[in-house]
């Protein structure tokens, strides 16, 4: 399965460069177990930063970002066969396990819940 990684990659940060790059890589944690289970792990950041970035993005949460972060999840979410929500404060991936959730896409909040990963 496609399984969308979600949870907090701005939120809680101000906007620091270093605590969204531990976000991420906290957001990065799950997907070798993913792998390792047969999934491809996506993470939403993972496409839309080269794309922001490309757009000529400078400044996170601006209008441009805006444009781009939240809806290329949506768009992902329309190829993914389930999320991993992970724990912490984040209105964007409480947003995406609502879409699943309306597209009857399966959620899960622990990663040894996804099919296939060894506990």
């Amino acid at each position: 399965m496609l399984i969308l990684i979600a949870g907090p990659y701005r939120s809680g940060t101000g906007d620091d460069p270093e605590k969204m790059a531990a976000n991420l890589a906290a957001l990065e944690a799950p997907s070798y177990a993913l792998f390792q289970a047969g999934h491809m792990p996506m993470i939403g950041e993972w496409v839309a930063l080269p794309v922001w970035n490309a757009a000529g993005g400078r400044k996170v949460g601006d209008a441009l970002y805006e444009e781009i972060f939240h809806p290329v999840a949506h768009r992902l979410l329309a190829l993914c066969e389930g999320v991993l929500r992970l724990p912490g404060e984040s209105r964007g991936a409480d947003n995406d396990v609502r879409i699943a959730r309306e597209r009857g896409i399966p959620v899960w909040y622990d990663l040894a819940a996804v099919p296939g990963v060894a506990a």
